[in-house]
């Protein structure tokens, strides 16, 4: 997900001559082309750097700015040795704890081809981008870092079909009511990952539409 920024930026290095129609409309069929070429670059390079900086906890939809970001991490040691749709780092979660968020994430993922993966972390103790890989992130992939660093331990990179169809401000809610230091200091970090595991659930089988995942569940 591009946050903030516009994908491109178009310069003219030659002189164009106002009084001539042609030139305009050549101009503007090699900015055209220009632009077309240049989306799939850009969304190659975007992924890359919104899940290095996201995974560092750099990028989250009412985390922490740019400007405070730590420095992005690469430990592909740090991952399991077998596939799984929950990497828990931190220790925050119980065995039948992960087993059970992988059953649910399994179900939603059959349910509405959705993905959704959940890394609990304590930065800079992390795999970061090396997950990208291992779960083979896309457009249809929810990140979801577990990590109570900046104060709420939830955090989420939303891939760009994930976008379309969920209102972004369901992310800020579900942050707020499941991720505030408050409800995990209280409840414990496992209590916010399940919750907030269950809420994306519920909020993904929702018919889309315009009030779709109005409330956090």
């Amino acid at each position: 997900m591009a946050v903030g920024y516009l994908p491109w930026n178009i310069h003219h290095t030659g002189s164009i001559k106002l009084s001539s129609h042609r030139s305009h409309k050549t101009s503007a069929i090699r900015n055209i082309a220009h632009f077309a070429n240049s989306v799939p670059d850009f969304r190659s390079k975007s992924l890359n750097f919104a899940l290095s900086t996201s995974l560092a906890l750099t990028l989250s939809l009412t985390g922490v700015g740019f400007a405070e970001a730590k420095v992005g991490v690469n430990k592909p040691e740090l991952l399991p040795q077998e596939y799984t749709p929950v990497i828990d780092i931190a220790g925050f979660l119980s065995a039948g704890q992960e087993n059970r968020i992988a059953h649910k994430i399994a179900d939603l993922e059959k349910d509405t081809g959705f993905k959704l993966r959940v890394l609990a972390q304590n930065y800079p103790n992390t795999p970061g981008l090396a997950i990208k890989d291992f779960w083979k992130v896309d457009d249809r992939t929810i990140v979801f870092v577990a990590d109570p660093t900046f104060g709420n331990v939830l955090n989420f990179n939303v891939g760009a079909q994930v976008d379309i169809d969920i209102p972004r401000s369901f992310w800020s809610r579900l942050k707020g009511k499941y991720g505030n230091m408050f409800y995990w200091k209280e409840k414990g970090e496992d209590a916010s990952i399940e919750a907030a595991v269950n809420a994306i659930a519920y909020c993904l089988r929702e018919p889309v539409g315009p009030s779709n995942c109005l409330e956090v569940r």
